[in-house]
């Protein structure tokens, strides 16, 4: 343990380490790796809920990372630790998203708590080939921070990984496995792409030899496999993982096509969601994800894993593929399910006299028929809305669903023909009650 390796006596208690984003793909990775070697670890995180759902009996301290602006933030959280592990990022700005803060304005003052606090070291988990003139905020930030550290004479660590395999997909790696995932063909940009991996295991045992104290300080470091497969060649060989067949084709779409797509994914990106297809996750890949294996080789005397060997080491189970066709199918339920509400909202207000038609000869007043149009025309815009902010998917989903079934009970009182409408607009509303509970359903996870 640290304390052995740093020269204090034996009988010293195991060092108290702080990961910050340790319900993340990186984060909850060396929650398990520095738990079974030993240590005490406290879990940082924003999201309480997303927290004890992952690690429950990990002790936690929350608190949202782009608020942490001045030293005098960082002192509470860093009270009794002796190391802090940094494995939060943040993409690029979106909803309750903020590169900067996040990645630069807190380390900065993090750095500036840790000179008195008492922390003994910083294990910043940064990116390969980082530069202040990287073309994204996500890699410039990266680097400030990292130089930064470097600079402030704190005893430190930087890790730089390249796109992290793991069993769990987040961003990059939820990518590769959505576009492997997808049935007949596989259709991606910038498929000639090099791209080096290593796996999530890996990268959380260098975080415990950088915590106990077998990296010494300064140590600044690629993590990267040996191999440098193209995008398409590594989403074929994710889709044999998951067990698919091979692609009747592979379809490369034009750079601007993707970039139109990864836009199209920033405006979701401020409605609350995290879609794997950004500018960033675009710019990232055109620009390769390289790293330096003989860094690696260096220390530990032999190289990372291939993508064959960390994709071996995990077997794809019946649930890695359920998951990738779930991340697959939502968007795609989703943009369904808002454009249903909003047409059948809008069509209703585009000729409220021929709505109100249907229903004459009910049991509904006349006075109430316009009435009842608009309303319900207004509430099936609202949810058709609702359904496409994160925040709002779940109670958007039940509203449609509560919606729907007092359409049905009141045609069935009211309008009881119109079950046997030739067109069968009531039939219909029935699927469209299953895709919102469904989509209720899968529209949870991490925040």
């Amino acid at each position: 343990m640290y304390s052995r390796r740093s020269g204090q006596p034996a009988d010293t208690p195991p060092a108290r380490v702080l990961v910050l984003g340790a319900y993340g793909l990186i984060g909850s990775a060396v929650v398990r790796e520095l738990g079974g070697a030993g240590f005490t670890v406290t879990g940082l995180g924003r999201n309480r809920r997303t927290a004890l759902r992952t690690f429950p009996d990990l002790d936690w301290r929350f608190a949202d990372l782009s608020r942490l602006a001045t030293a005098e933030d960082w002192r509470p959280l860093l009270h009794g630790i002796d190391i802090l592990v940094n494995a939060a990022g943040v993409l690029q700005d979106g909803a309750g998203d903020d590169v900067v803060a996040v990645q630069r304005d807190a380390m900065l003052a993090l750095y500036q708590a840790a000179r008195t606090s008492g922390l003994r070291r910083i294990v910043q988990v940064s990116a390969p080939v980082v530069t202040p003139a990287a073309s994204t905020a996500f890699y410039r930030t990266k680097a400030e921070a990292d130089a930064a550290l470097v600079a402030s004479a704190l005893d430190h660590v930087i890790l730089r990984p390249a796109l992290v395999l793991g069993r769990d997909a987040y961003g990059g790696t939820a990518l590769l496995r959505l576009l492997a995932a997808m049935p007949g063909v596989v259709v991606l940009a910038l498929g000639d792409t090099r791209v080096r991996t290593v796996a999530l295991e890996e990268v959380a045992v260098a975080a415990r030899m950088a915590v106990d104290g077998t990296l010494p300080s300064g140590t600044v470091i690629d993590l990267a496999g040996p191999d440098t497969p193209t995008l398409r060649e590594l989403v074929l060989a994710i889709r044999a993982w998951l067990g698919l067949p091979p692609p009747l084709a592979v379809i490369d779409l034009p750079a601007g096509i993707g970039r139109v797509s990864a836009r199209a994914g920033d405006l979701l990106g401020y409605l609350g969601w995290r879609p794997p297809l950004r500018s960033t996750s675009m710019q990232v890949l055109a620009d390769g994800i390289g790293g330096d294996p003989a860094d690696w080789r260096r220390v530990a005397g032999r190289d990372l894993g291939t993508v064959a060997t960390s994709l071996a080491a995990m077997p794809a189970t019946a649930a890695d593929l359920m998951a990738a066709r779930a991340a697959l199918a939502l968007p795609l339920a989703i943009k369904l399910l808002a454009l249903f509400w909003l047409a059948s909202g809008i069509i209703g207000l585009a000729d409220i006299g021929a709505a109100a038609q249907v229903l004459s000869g009910s049991a509904l007043p006349s006075g109430w028929h316009v009435p009842a149009v608009v309303t319900g025309s207004l509430v099936d815009i609202g949810l058709g809305l609702a359904v496409a902010v994160r925040r709002l998917v779940r109670p958007a989903c039940l509203g449609m669903i509560a919606t729907s079934i007092a359409d049905l009970a009141g045609a069935t009182l009211l309008v009881p023909g119109l079950w046997a409408d030739p067109l069968g607009p009531l039939v219909k509303v029935v699927p469209a009650i299953a895709l919102a509970a469904i989509v209720a359903l899968l529209a949870g996870g991490r925040r």
